[in-house]
């Protein structure tokens, strides 16, 4: 009996960055070998245990045959006599398809350590193209590792891939994890990148793959091109940290612009209006969380409005602010600035002045929400006890009156 570890942990090992979590593979063994020796079952499609004290995942070698599309049509057999090599290669890419013996010495029968010095992304075989979930991992990858290219051989292959329709049977709340997963690293263009070059994010996200090709005003968007304008927007969302909500309500902000009539473009009026209901059907396609759909639909439904807060009088800013719920939920405002904020820095290249440019927009806005939540909505409502129709009146007037004189001396 052998152990081995396998997949990211050796790749990341060797590139010198983190490892965070180790997957083994145990060649040689049986089921009962493993639980006589303390481990613990927890596989319900094939044999993995946890380590009796690191809990650490142990998986039996195995082999795997193709019964049916999508993720889950698959057929696995272990048994002591499956070899590592016949393991490995029913990984994805090469640079996954390694593994560190005991003793420290790399097992790479599948040419591994080459593709990571090359940076490229290879598959292992042609059994890659068995599993749609794959296409979604690599996009992923290309997210955290920006600087690596798909092999030719392997793009076509995802694009046989789409053709046939494999990316069909993927199920949503997969697709969702792997493209939240890949909002969340470093450079998320690159996910999207990968899934336009081979076809796939036509299938997934239509929607936002309709994007590509819809000119903007070059006065204001000097990359002109509004995929490209969603892509330097989410790459700034990245740069910056902000959390998933924000990065999917960037991603998603513009979505109207691929709906507006062709012949009033590069003018997108109306688009503000369009977004929330594609991003609505959008969501429930894909199951995506209600906090990150909620604020996506509010952002683009908004951030033209907050992009002309400047000149917003104070009635209107305080409607906007009921309108977004920002009493209640404040912190959700917030986030909708920030992707407000995304917006207005993705434009053109990123030496562009827009990306260093003051953003004053922000500050005004929760200043402004800072003197409204101070107004006393429940002495006012006590005032009205005889006509209560007239409360939210009477607040909704007095929350004017407390921002008129808050943003004074800013407007002056």
């Amino acid at each position: 009996m052998q152990a081995y570890v396998v997949g990211g942990a050796v790749r990341d090992e060797l590139l010198g960055l983190p490892v965070q979590d180790r997957d083994w593979v145990v060649v040689g063994a049986t089921p009962e070998q493993m639980v006589a020796q303390g481990f613990r079952p927890v596989g319900k499609d094939f044999p993995v245990f946890l380590h009796p004290d690191t809990q650490e995942e142990y998986a039996l070698a195995r082999t795997e045959r193709k019964t049916a599309p999508g993720y889950h049509g698959f057929v696995f057999h272990t048994s002591p006599d499956v070899k590592l090599e016949d393991d490995l290669i029913r990984r994805d890419l090469t640079i996954n398809a390694m593994a560190r013996a005991e003793d420290g010495s790399i097992v790479d029968p599948y040419g591994g350590q080459q593709d990571l010095q090359d940076r490229i992304f290879r598959h292992v075989s042609e059994a890659f193209t068995e599993d749609p979930v794959r296409i979604l991992r690599l996009a992923r990858f290309a997210a955290r590792f920006p600087d690596f290219r798909v092999a030719e051989s392997t793009n076509a292959l995802m694009r046989k891939m789409v053709e046939e329709g494999e990316v069909d049977a993927l199920v949503p709340e997969r697709v969702w994890q792997e493209l939240s997963r890949g909002l969340m690293e470093q450079k998320p263009s690159r996910m999207f990148d990968v899934l336009r070059d081979c076809g796939a994010l036509a299938r997934i996200l239509p929607e936002l793959d309709a994007l590509w090709g819809v000119p903007q005003p070059p006065l204001h968007h000097p990359e002109v091109d509004t995929g490209v304008h969603m892509m330097l927007v989410i790459d700034y969302a990245a740069e910056r940290g902000f959390e998933l909500p924000v990065r999917f309500a960037a991603l998603m902000h513009d979505l109207g612009k691929g709906r507006t009539p062709e012949q009033d473009w590069p003018k997108h009026h109306g688009h503000e209006g369009m977004g929330p209901r594609l991003i609505k059907e959008l969501s429930a396609r894909l199951r995506v969380p209600t906090d990150c759909r909620d604020l996506a639909v509010m952002t683009a439904r908004e951030h033209g409005n907050v992009s002309r807060a400047l000149e917003l009088r104070p009635n209107t800013i305080v409607t906007l602010f009921e309108r977004c719920d920002a009493f209640r939920k404040p912190e959700r405002f917030t986030q909708m600035l920030l992707a407000s904020e995304c917006d207005a820095r993705g434009r053109g290249h990123e030496t562009h002045e827009m990306r260093y440019r003051d953003y004053p927009q922000a500050g005004y806005l929760l200043q402004a929400l800072a003197a409204a939540r101070g107004v006393n909505a429940g002495e006012i409502a006590g005032r009205y006890v005889e006509n209560k129709e007239k409360i939210p009146e009477a607040i909704h007037a007095a929350r004017v009156s407390a921002v008129k004189v808050a943003l004074k001396d800013v407007r002056d």
